[in-house]
Parts: structure tokens; sequence; C-alpha cells
């Protein structure tokens, strides 16, 4: 309860307003939208905080805003609410990384502690986020050289081999290893890959 922001989408006039009143008593900043369209219009697909949105809605329904949200490649973790228990649309909503499924009435217990879930979901994920960009910002500052000495280095040549991989002198090779390990702030070629593989694996080369 640190004033951490919750968005809340219900075509329920009664249920945003009971909503609403419950999350800004316990501490939250709340975002009450009454259509989803009317959420994704405001902008809020990137910030910080979660989602508590209503499964049924007439135009464009909660797992339709989900899609549009994962189409923007939104970190905003979504807690769904329907009034119907439909246990099919709440396996199709988890299968599409929603955090959570409550049925209405919710308990307020429990949707407070799904929210508390949720929202430390987005701080580790916007962290790891963060943690990557440092990752890439860093690799961009390698030369063309450097990036062919980095390479090399992690797939576990010698200084004197990378000197003949690329056709110049030991010397020229540990200079160019020095800074690239300077650049990528690590001590040891094992933090080498383990940065580097965690860049590829999330699509950095």
């Amino acid at each position: 309860m640190n004033g951490a922001q919750v968005f809340l989408v219900d075509d329920q006039p009664a249920v945003l307003k009971a909503l609403g009143r419950l999350l800004a008593a316990a501490g939250y900043r709340v975002g009450a939208y009454a259509t989803a369209a009317a959420f994704l219009e405001a902008g809020h697909a990137d910030d910080e905080g979660c989602l508590v949105l209503d499964l049924s809605m007439p135009d464009m329904d909660g797992p339709a805003l989900q899609d549009a949200l994962a189409a923007r490649a939104s970190r905003l973790p979504v807690i769904f609410l329907t009034g119907h228990g439909d246990l099919e649309s709440g396996i199709r909503a988890m299968k599409h990384g929603a955090a959570d499924f409550l049925t209405k009435p919710v308990n307020d217990v429990r949707l407070i502690a799904a929210i508390e879930l949720a929202l430390q979901r987005n701080r580790e994920r916007r962290q790891a986020d963060g943690e990557l960009a440092a990752i890439r910002a860093r690799l961009h500052t390698l030369t063309p050289r450097e990036a062919e000495v980095m390479n090399l280095v992690i797939e576990g040549l010698l200084n004197k081999q990378i000197a003949a991989a690329l056709g110049t002198v030991e010397k020229t090779v540990k200079v160019h290893r020095a800074r690239v390990m300077a650049k990528m702030a690590v001590k040891s070629v094992t933090a080498l890959v383990r940065l580097v593989d965690r860049a590829r694996s999330d699509g950095t080369t």
C-alpha cells in the first residue's frame, strides 16, 4: 500500500465506484475507466502498476484489451474479474499472461492480495527490463573489432587463438579484450558470458 498505481476497467458504474473507493482507501492511486477503448486512449500501456479488468464488456471485452496490450508489448499485469466464473475464459486469460482471475463479488482481501502480487511482478519485470537495457547500452559501445574479440572470448578461445583467427598479434588482442571487459563492467569471462547470453536470449545480438 505505497501509492502504487492501479487501473480499473469495468462497464458497470457501481462496480467501478465501489472498487475505486476500496483501493483508494487501501492507499493505491486509482485510474478508473468505463471502457477498454478509453483505457487504451489514455496511454497507460507502458505505465508502472497493474490493471484490474472486467472480463465481459460491450464493444472491446477484457480478453480483447489484454490482446491489445500484448501487441503494444505492455508490461502491465492484468487481473480479470468476472461475474460468470467462466472457467474456459479464465484458462485462456492465464495462458495469455493474466496475473489472476477472480469472480464477482470479489473478496476485498483476496483482491488486494492479488494486486500486491501483480505489482511485485510488475516491479520485477521492469527491473529486468532496465538491466537488459543497460547490457544493450554497454554492447553498443563496443567497436566492431572489440565485438569480434568478445565473441571469440566467449567461445573460449585463448588470446593467441583469437589473434590467429583475426590476423593480428596477441598484444593487440589483449588490449581489445581489456577494453571489452571494462566496457561491459565485468571482471571474468564467466560474467561476460552470462551478460551476453542474457542479452541474446532476449533478442539482442
